[in-house]
């Protein structure tokens, strides 16, 4: 994986440029990414985060100061910020960030899917729809550290040396459901939960239970999830010109079933995403877009 940056433009003529960065080689098995976002403008911004089945950890600031009002999810629930860094969950709803009317900077550190487990030694069901701040996993030397860095190239290091040494203290893994999670990403298309079962030897109700504790939500969720957002990354290829066509190749019931995901993941139909274009963004994370 190589460096990138890209923009997106709302309709208010805001922009944001994000910039993914790889991680090491020593932390590649339990980091997706790096993901660096700038808002050099003055207008508060409210951006709509969808499902994308990744933990993380994110350091956040306006001037030293968290630049991330609140977070509210589509079922009404209102997380405030107070803090410049936190390490976030599974989300299973659409959600909103609402940002000060400040310039800002965020970088997060995207997590896979299992590495709650491996960099902090927790059940990840214990986070998911929900956060934890620094003070609650020793982070506060870190924080500090974040505040008085210059450059991108300072925070990654940063980063990268607090997530190594979070391992070392840690290491913490279930290899079955990492296993797992692989066997899921290369089989998007077609898998079953009856298929991994049939893979792992264990009854529904065990493999259920390690994969939550690792992950936060169930095989079948998870799933759902992956499979809407690999949905959403064909439709925005062009490569297929009927909704059913995209439907058809990660073998939905139905194209009702893949409008429905669509629907109650990103909050908009299938429509209006080419009357968004402007305003979503999409990367190998998942996908967001301007409220």
């Amino acid at each position: 994986m190589e460096n990138s940056t890209t923009e997106i433009f709302g309709e208010n003529m805001s922009s944001i440029k994000f910039t993914i960065i790889p991680p090491n080689k020593a932390l590649s098995r339990d980091v997706e990414c790096f993901r660096i976002a700038e808002h050099g403008g003055k207008q508060g911004l409210a951006i709509k985060v969808c499902p994308n089945g990744f933990p993380g950890i994110v350091f956040q600031h306006s001037n030293g100061r968290p630049a991330i009002e609140n977070i509210i999810t589509n079922s009404g629930r209102v997380l405030h910020m107070p803090d410049t860094l936190f390490v976030y969950g599974q989300v299973t709803e659409l959600s909103v960030m609402n940002f000060k009317q400040e310039p800002y900077v965020t970088v997060q550190a995207i997590l896979k899917p299992h590495a709650l487990k491996t960099l902090f030694g927790m059940d990840a069901s214990r986070l998911t729809n929900n956060s934890m701040s620094y003070s609650e996993f020793n982070g506060e030397v870190f924080n500090e550290r974040m505040l008085s860095a210059k450059s991108y190239q300072e925070y990654i290091s940063l980063f990268e040396n607090f997530l190594q040494e979070m391992l070392r203290e840690h290491q913490s893994r279930d290899i079955l459901v990492e296993e797992s999670l692989k066997y899921i990403q290369l089989n998007i298309s077609t898998i079953t939960v009856k298929e991994l079962l049939e893979n792992v030897y264990l009854s529904e109700r065990q493999f259920e239970k390690r994969f939550i504790q690792a992950v936060g939500i169930s095989p079948q969720f998870y799933i759902r999830v992956k499979r809407f957002n690999e949905a959403m990354k064909r439709i925005d290829s062009g490569q297929y010109e009927r909704l059913c066509d995209v439907a058809h190749s990660l073998n939905y019931f139905d194209q009702s079933h893949l409008i429905r995901d669509i629907k109650v993941f990103s909050g908009i139909t299938p429509k209006s995403i080419s009357q968004k274009v402007n305003e979503l963004h999409h990367d190998l994370i998942g996908t967001s877009y301007l409220s």
